[in-house]
């Protein structure tokens, strides 16, 4: 009888454990997403726990506790339970629990990016910055001067220092961190560009070669004629001519600039009237891209030192004042 009753039970104990290697085969061959992609987030120091139960409240496991259990042996079995790392993970359709482990122990987290446009003011990378819902906010209230601080540079003013580009992160990354790696990039190319500059530039330093970069920048979005409009404000400055650049009154107009500019804007008197000033204003007056700054460093050659928009985007060159005049008053008065 004894025997009976226990080869009943070993029996018994046979088909559950064959029922549940089946059901746990099933399982981890089964996938996981299967209407639509799902992203989660998962926090530093979450518990294995923790995440088989964030998982199972983004897709809704059909046996919660059975899966769960089966999810904790699969990580035990693969020697993942405690390789998971924190971050935001994509699961794509079709995923199954053992890629779901692996993707959590890869830590290729979900990638975001910001851009920074050509042209760019800082003021409008810091608006960028706290307008991303994937960035860590950490220089709310904190002042310009306070932020080159943090980041190390040495400057004062943030105008121009960060270069233009797209930066990949990943979420949480903070907004400190963008900037310190535009800024280290705008390093970077500054100084690369500067050892090859062309001979006989009116530049003291880099910075100053930043400074005609940005305005070179703002002058004219045809990349071909930024070599041509950088030769025009080199000679001028070679020769102590006032630059009479617009894009630098506007700057100089701040909040005040409503989309022209009058007379008396251009006969008052701020830092960067360069109708007003001589020589170049303070600071940069955007975020100069590769094209303006090599553009100012290997200008093109050339007896140019006026230029007049042409009316579609591109400009007209003169040599001479009369000429200048001339364009003037073709493309900008209309008389011919």
């Amino acid at each position: 009888m004894i025997l009976r009753s226990l080869a009943i039970l070993l029996l018994c104990l046979s088909v559950a454990l064959a029922w549940a290697w089946q059901d746990y085969q099933i399982f981890i061959a089964q996938p996981i997403v299967s209407q639509e992609p799902v992203i989660i987030d998962i926090e530093k120091g979450s518990s294995f726990r923790s995440i088989i139960q964030l998982l199972d409240s983004q897709i809704g496991f059909q046996r919660p506790e059975i899966d769960k259990l089966w999810f904790k042996v699969l990580a035990r079995q693969q020697g993942l339970i405690n390789q998971l790392k924190a971050g935001e993970y994509l699961l794509d359709v079709g995923m199954t629990p053992y890629e779901f482990l692996i993707l959590l122990s890869s830590g290729k987290t979900l990638q975001h990016s910001i851009t920074i446009p050509e042209g760019w003011t800082f003021k409008q990378i810091r608006q960028a910055l706290v307008a991303d819902k994937n960035l860590m906010l950490t220089l709310t209230g904190i002042s310009d001067a306070d932020i080159l601080k943090k980041i190390g540079s040495d400057y004062t003013q943030p105008e121009g220092l960060f270069f233009p580009d797209t930066y990949i992160f990943t979420k949480h990354t903070t907004d400190l961190v963008i900037l310190q790696q535009a800024y280290q990039k705008m390093q970077q190319v500054l100084s690369e560009q500067w050892s090859n500059k062309s001979a006989g530039l009116p530049l003291k330093n880099v910075y100053e070669a930043l400074i005609l970069a940005s305005i070179v920048e703002k002058e004219t979005a045809v990349p071909s004629e930024r070599p041509a409009i950088a030769g025009v404000f080199i000679r001028r400055l070679n020769k102590g001519m006032r630059l009479q650049t617009d894009p630098t009154v506007i700057y100089g107009m701040g909040e005040s600039y409503q989309g022209n500019i009058s007379k008396k804007d251009l006969q008052t008197f701020t830092p960067y009237n360069t109708y007003r000033i001589k020589g170049l204003p303070p600071t940069p007056i955007a975020m100069p891209g590769m094209e303006a700054i090599n553009a100012v460093l290997h200008p093109a050659e050339g007896k140019s030192l006026y230029f007049v928009a042409n009316g579609d985007g591109s400009h007209v060159f003169s040599a001479t004042l009369l000429e200048h005049n001339r364009a003037v008053n073709t493309f900008q008065r209309k008389q011919h």
